[in-house]
């Protein structure tokens, strides 16, 4: 009993249960813990990502370094391209499938650009590379981001609430800081919306799981569907960009066309 009194007034002794108590916690978090909504469990094809490792050797690793590590510019300073571990196959489907990467030229902003370098199956391999560094979010599935299966007016209240402030409430995009914006949303899939949301591209913030849930995010690509398909019986929308835009024209065209008839009625009078 002395013996075992003078083992636990040891000075190691509070360290050695410490890491054991953590250990054990570790190990009983791993076993029942879920898995994160995001992220990529599925196993990847071996071909898709050796594919892909050559697709972006040949054609990222100039900014984003040759095993997606980033690339800091001459200074040191700024990343000319960033890390992409644990990005996901997600933000690569979004930026390659939109056109915005590669780049054509340096700016603050990568650009949407209707000319996409890559077909869907080298973009697919792109992204089973990225994946396969770390878990990401992945690319969403078909019923995730199917429109008809979404409520238009719930995600309109939604989009009001969490994009409109940046986006415009029609989402026609609009300015932001140091020559960045908020791109418009007219005509971009639902694919890649969803996209945006869980990689949070540019100054966009991350909408998880746990901030906005799936369904939801089917219900806002359900609102701007709508957007794009309504008709304005009331003539031009003026870029749906407010009354900073209507009052402009009314400005410009309505006092514009009363000085010219002021101008006509001063010279028949003369």
């Amino acid at each position: 009993m002395n013996a075992l009194a003078a083992r636990r007034r040891h000075p190691a002794a509070i360290a050695v249960l410490l890491m054991i108590g953590l250990f054990l916690t570790g190990a009983v978090y791993a076993a029942v813990a879920p898995e994160p909504a995001d992220a990529t469990t599925k196993a990847l094809p071996a071909q898709s990502v050796e594919e892909g490792k050559a697709l972006f050797r040949a054609n990222c690793a100039t900014c984003h370094g040759i095993n997606a590590e980033g690339r800091a510019t001459g200074n040191g300073d700024k990343i000319a391209g960033p890390p992409l571990a644990g990005v996901g196959a997600a933000s690569v489907d979004f930026q390659m499938g939109t056109g915005r990467m590669p780049m054509t030229q340096p700016g603050v902003q990568a650009a949407r650009s209707d000319t996409v370098k890559f077909s869907e199956e080298q973009i697919a391999s792109v992204g089973a590379y990225i994946a396969s560094l770390a878990p990401g979010p992945a690319v969403p599935s078909d019923e995730a981001v199917d429109a008809s299966k979404g409520d238009p007016a719930l995600g309109g209240e939604l989009f009001r609430v969490n994009c409109a402030m940046c986006h415009n409430f029609a989402g026609s995009g609009g300015a932001l800081t140091r020559g960045k914006y908020a791109p418009s949303l007219k005509d971009v899939t639902g694919k890649h919306i969803y996209e945006a949301m869980v990689t949070g591209p540019q100054s966009m913030p991350v909408f998880n799981d746990a901030n906005v849930s799936p369904e939801n995010k089917r219900d806002i690509i359900a609102f701007l569907d709508t957007l794009d398909k309504q008709e304005n019986p009331g003539g031009l929308t003026l870029g749906s960009l407010g009354p900073v835009t209507e009052g402009l024209f009314a400005w410009v065209f309505g006092l514009g066309i009363l000085v010219g008839c002021a101008v006509w009625l001063g010279s028949k009078a003369a």
